[in-house]
């Protein structure tokens, strides 16, 4: 699963763990999304969306594999 929260982070001057406070999981964990090494639940997708006021498919984007 590709995603944008690197991206999106930037625009909103948001270290990540800034994010990671914000949407209760530690900086490891935003740092292993970024990395496309873990994939979130749909609750922390939804977090994320609504931090950065996207829609989750916005943000998340399935590979051709998935």
């Amino acid at each position: 699963m590709k995603n944008r929260i690197k991206v999106e982070r930037a625009i909103h001057n948001l270290t990540q763990e800034d994010l990671a406070k914000k949407v209760g999981v530690s900086r490891q964990t935003i740092n292993a999304m970024e990395a496309n090494k873990y994939v979130p639940s749909t609750v922390l997708a939804l977090k994320i969306g609504r931090i950065f006021g996207k829609q989750v498919e916005e943000i998340f984007e399935l590979d051709e594999g998935d």
